[in-house]
């Protein structure tokens, strides 16, 4: 009863509220009014114990309280705002006013006097206003205030359109009523039939009169409500957005939507999908399953960005055993707990393992208790600038890692090896991508004198959202107020989406006969300086330039890092080969036989163990074809060295 009480209130506020405010004044000047005819009725009981008829000597004071009490309140601003004040600001205007009003009726009732008013009418009636007229306020604060200074702060809020009127539009709109993040003024929808329509009383527009709607209406935001729409529209409806000064955001996909109702924490921002518009292919899970179900699964560097995406891809396949290796205690912790999460139902083992892939005997140890079936080797330094100023432990990772990870994993009958490879592999400039294109020559070497196991390397692009991706920092830098950086004008990179990458990682190996290297299909190579330029105008802001100087962010030209290339390659070749999958190639490489190249990752071993950067370099050069070394070293230490032999200045020997 209380609470359908309170929802009848609320619902009678709505109406109140909504009256004018000459109106709402002229209803709280009658209703004082009436208060004070009432005051004078109430004290005649309290000072005779009787209720008397409201004629005679009632009269008098009853008029004389409305006359003196009006003006008086009204000069004092009760009437100005009434839901506006807080409670005490409320009660110390009522008590100022009563104060004035007070002495003027006690003056006139008690110590002039009136014939047939008892002397103590003048001092208890005023007491009693006092009381009913603050009741009165506190009432309508109760009532009223509260929904008021919602309708305050809900006008206030950014405004926002919806895209798409359909199913998603509605829940989305439905969601977002009592939300205190942003309100809904209307939908944009490509429906003809629809438009000037109503809808949840919000009318729907045709996208194409979005100009004049801006005109209007001080929209913010464009929350597209499109999950089953193919991305070549949703590329086509961000292109006619880009005009617009809004910042646009998205439902997910159906895939990604929970059954259920939408709600506001599902609307995020663009997904990159949305920004390269790729149109993802659908798995081959009879790839996926080959060598994950009931197997037993290892996989290192598992708390990276590439390692935990497989980790959560290879759990939903349903391997019997989940080993993850890294190095990282916190990465591995993180990874830990989010698949513990998900093994709810699941039959599956998960194995957190602390270890580095260049332990040796660790790894040794870890192979021969678990012997794993497949292994995901995904550990790797991959940071352009920063293994081209740590170069010997970039290699020493990079190289030496894979080496005795993958001669373990051929020691204790691994079935099949999988290297993460790198776009950057191929014709590299630094020491980064020359390192991986060794690590891929290491397990094509292997390969050819370890046939029981299938080793098989896997390259491709930019993965985004991992760490150090140019997105999620363009993002923030965006978020910060700028300038968002770029290294160069022309610098072009390939993209591909962090679960698109482990997926077809997990379907090429599938297809691996021993050797294999292959590449994935990466689509069309994307101009850094285009993506920036777009992320900034789908953020509703505008990119600050010579043609455009009042603009919001301005895009800053930092110039190439060391060992960055303007753009990247996936074949050194020119012969890639089709394989069942759409989107995965198979690359015929040269390499060195093992028994050449073990002598010579020896003495690479032996200039990496005393960190001589210029032989290093020098013996990289001779080992991976088309390496272009940079013409400086940025080795840190090297360069400190240096600094300090010049300070030093030259020595004398004996």
């Amino acid at each position: 009863m209380g609470d359908s009480m309170m929802r009848t209130l609320s619902r009678l506020a709505i109406p109140v509220l909504a009256l004018s405010r000459p109106v709402k004044r002229g209803v709280v000047l009658a209703l004082d009014a009436g208060l004070c005819v009432l005051s004078v009725w109430l004290a005649f009981y309290l000072r005779l114990g009787v209720f008397l008829p409201l004629s005679g000597g009632v009269v008098w004071p009853a008029l004389a309280s409305v006359v003196l009490a009006l003006p008086i309140f009204v000069t004092s601003g009760l009437y100005r705002a009434i839901f506006r004040y807080s409670g005490l600001a409320a009660m110390v205007a009522v008590a100022r006013a009563m104060l004035l009003y007070g002495l003027a009726f006690a003056a006139i009732f008690t110590f002039f006097g009136v014939q047939d008013v008892p002397r103590t009418i003048g001092l208890i009636q005023p007491m009693l206003l006092l009381m009913l007229v603050g009741a009165s306020r506190a009432a309508a604060r109760i009532w009223l205030g509260g929904l008021y200074h919602q309708q305050l702060r809900k006008a206030a809020l950014p405004q926002a359109l919806i895209y798409g009127a359909g199913s998603a539009g509605r829940q989305l709109a439905s969601a977002m009523v009592n939300s205190l993040e942003i309100r809904v003024v209307g939908f944009l929808d490509d429906d003809d039939r629809l438009h000037g329509h109503i809808l949840n009383g919000l009318p729907i527009h045709n996208p194409a009169d979005l100009t004049e709607i801006l005109a209007e209406v001080p929209v913010t935001d464009v929350l597209l409500a499109l999950p089953s729409v193919s991305h070549r529209r949703r590329n086509e409806i961000l292109s006619s957005l880009k005009a617009h000064k809004v910042a646009v955001r998205t439902l997910p996909g159906l895939s990604d939507i929970a059954t259920g109702k939408i709600s506001l924490s599902d609307v995020c921002d663009l997904d990159i999908d949305d920004l390269l518009g790729r149109e993802p292919v659908m798995p081959n899970h009879l790839l996926l399953a080959k060598n994950v179900v009931s197997k037993v699964v290892l996989v290192t560097g598992a708390g990276g960005s590439i390692g935990s995406e497989l980790c959560r891809q290879i759990l939903a396949v349903g391997p019997a055993k989940l080993l993850l290796v890294e190095l990282s205690e916190f990465a591995l912790y993180a990874i830990h707990q989010e698949l513990e999460e998900k093994l709810l139902g699941k039959k599956t083992v998960v194995v957190p393992l602390l270890a580095s892939a260049q332990d040796e005997d660790r790894m040794q140890e870890i192979m021969s208790t678990w012997h794993p079936d497949t292994v995901y080797h995904a550990a790797a330094y991959k940071h352009v600038p920063l293994v081209e100023h740590n170069p010997a432990e970039g290699i020493k990772n990079n190289v030496m890692g894979t080496l005795r990870t993958a001669q373990a994993a051929a020691e204790h009958g691994v079935a099949d090896f999988v290297l993460i490879s790198t776009d950057k592999a191929v014709r590299p400039t630094n020491i980064m991508g020359a390192s991986k294109r060794l690590a891929e020559m290491v397990l094509q070497a292997l390969a050819v004198i370890n046939p029981d196991t299938k080793f098989t390397m896997v390259r491709f692009g930019n993965v985004l959202g991992s760490s150090g991706s140019v997105v999620p920092k363009f993002r923030q830098q965006i978020r910060d107020g700028g300038p968002v950086t770029v290294t160069h004008p022309e610098i072009t990179r390939y993209f591909m989406t962090i679960p698109e990458a482990a997926q077809l990682v997990i379907q090429a190996g599938a297809m691996a006969k021993g050797g294999d290297v292959f590449v994935l299909d990466m689509g069309q190579s994307v101009k850094i300086m285009d993506l920036a330029r777009r992320m900034i105008e789908l953020s509703g802001l505008t990119v600050k330039d010579e043609k455009n100087p009042g603009g919001d962010i301005e895009i800053e030209i930092t110039g190439l890092r060391p060992g960055e290339k303007l753009y990247e390659e996936l074949l050194i070749g020119d012969n890639p080969k089709q394989t069942l999958h759409p989107r995965i190639m198979k690359a015929n490489e040269d390499f060195i036989p093992w028994a050449e190249l073990k002598d010579r990752l020896s003495a690479l071993e032996i200039a990496l163990g005393v960190n001589d950067v210029s032989i290093i370099r020098l013996m990289m050069a001779k080992l991976v074809s088309g390496y272009t070394l940079s013409k400086e070293i940025v080795d840190w230490v090297f360069m400190e060295q240096d600094a300090e032999a010049d300070r030093l200045g030259p020595t004398n020997s004996y």
